[in-house]
């Protein structure tokens, strides 16, 4: 229908437009393949499943470009931020959810809307008429994929993703490991137990190498590419590109202290809280794509982790994305197709709260054309205007990766009377990006 809105992918960014063109007064269908076609990835046939981290990242809105994007999204009423943050688990500075809790509130409030239906069927071509919003993810299915291929004229690219496991709480050992933030972060009592931390000394954490490089791994296919990105590499990459990588990146000692043991640990793997109730916690950083044996194996060598259970054991997974400054408009419709527009991972966002954001603005955006308006990009000054613009013209289409919302995006501040301090510096982006964010929102 003329006035309909169909969005194909129920995810972070279909959800999120759903939900906007909703509120807006435009009647919306949204097409979710699961649970009659799963992915390797999904658990359950709920809208916006969290299937890698259980976090939203930083929720700091004044020093951290996604803390401003979470603000941005708040001051937007999206579906999204609100249902994260009625089901957040503590997690010292970062928007942790239980991710159960948190897609089964969002598909109770869309299945709710009275102007959402939701059609649970895989869309496996491109539409010819009609309103849509192409919001499939990282795991389009391999015929939609084909047809935007057909449809585009270029290569889609592609990238691999892993996912961390997830361990029982009850099959820790606490008599050697503790519960802290980093740096004290948690201030409140519920708070302390946001993370568990296992220490390494020299010697373990040596050891623990030379098993991730030698470990099994899973093999690609014939004609794929390990193109990973930067911000969610495999462990076992992170080891391979030198020893000392991991104790300074999702394994540095810093900030805390041992309970156990006044010795400074060498290196700590950090557990964050996965689940309301305390019973699960994913290992941070840890996106691997070691076999599964190898990962019982591995993993057990972790100290405090000997005789741990896993809920979930690492994965990994391709991840499709598409040509956005060369194939997407401002509006982020593709430029030969007009009536589609593309949101979420597959325009080359990377993270769930980037995901949703390019949800909120594909929905806007398409529902202001329905009802005959028009909507212009926020500001390039917002974090959601620094994204699309990167992503539909401020990137080198030859060089196009995905990427993750960061100052680097924004047009720099004038450093009046000097050079800033950095966080000086960050506090004006955000200053800024608020009064510019209100500005476009009115």
């Amino acid at each position: 229908m003329e006035h309909e809105l169909n969005i194909i992918g129920g995810g972070m960014a279909g959800s999120e437009a759903a939900w906007q063109a909703a509120q807006m007064g435009v009647r919306v269908i949204l097409h979710e393949m699961r649970p009659k076609v799963g992915t390797f990835a999904h658990r359950t046939g709920n809208l916006a499943e969290m299937v890698c981290s259980n976090s939203f990242r930083s929720d700091d809105d004044q020093q951290n470009a996604v803390g401003l994007l979470h603000w941005e999204m708040g001051a937007a009423n999206g579906i999204i931020m609100e249902t994260a943050r009625a089901h957040r688990l503590p997690a010292g500075g970062a928007l942790a959810v239980d991710r159960d809790l948190f897609a089964e509130a969002v598909t109770a409030r869309l299945l709710a809307h009275p102007m959402i239906s939701v059609s649970y069927e895989e869309i496996t071509e491109l539409p010819s008429s009609g309103h849509w919003i192409v919001a499939t993810g990282p795991l389009t299915s391999g015929n939609l994929a084909q047809s935007i291929r057909a449809s585009t004229g270029a290569e889609a690219l592609a990238f691999f993703d892993a996912i961390a496991p997830i361990v029982y709480a009850d099959t820790v050992d606490m008599s050697v490991v503790w519960m802290q933030s980093r740096y004290d972060k948690g201030e409140t009592e519920e708070e302390q137990t946001a993370y568990m931390n296992c220490p390494m000394d020299q010697a373990q954490y040596e050891a623990f190498i030379d098993a991730l490089l030698v470990a099994e791994k899973t093999e690609f296919h014939e004609g794929e590419t390990a193109g990973y990105f930067d911000g969610c590499l495999p462990i076992e990459v992170m080891a391979e590109r030198g020893r000392e990588t991991l104790r300074f990146g999702p394994m540095k000692p810093v900030g805390l202290t041992n309970p156990h043991n006044p010795m400074k640990p060498y290196a700590v793997v950090q557990l964050r809280r996965d689940n309301k109730l305390g019973t699960l916690y994913n290992i941070v950083g840890f996106q691997t794509k070691m076999k599964y044996g190898a990962q019982a194996t591995v993993f057990k060598m972790i100290p405090g982790l000997n005789e741990a259970s896993f809920a979930r054991l690492g994965g990994i997974h391709r991840n499709t994305f598409i040509n956005s400054p060369t194939l997407l408009d401002e509006q982020m419709r593709l430029k030969s197709r007009p009536n589609i527009r593309f949101a979420g991972q597959i325009t080359g966002v990377e993270g769930y709260v980037e995901s949703a954001a390019m949800g909120l603005l594909a929905g806007r955006m398409a529902a202001a054309e329905i009802l005959g308006r028009n909507l212009p990009p926020p500001p390039a000054e917002t974090a959601m205007g620094a994204l699309i613009t990167h992503i539909t013209g401020g990137a080198e289409a030859k060089t196009f990766q995905p990427m993750n919302v960061n100052f680097g995006l924004f047009p720099p501040i004038d450093a009046k009377g000097g050079r800033r301090g950095r966080k000086d510096r960050y506090k004006a982006y955000t200053d800024r990006a608020k009064e510019a964010f209100m500005a476009w929102l009115s």
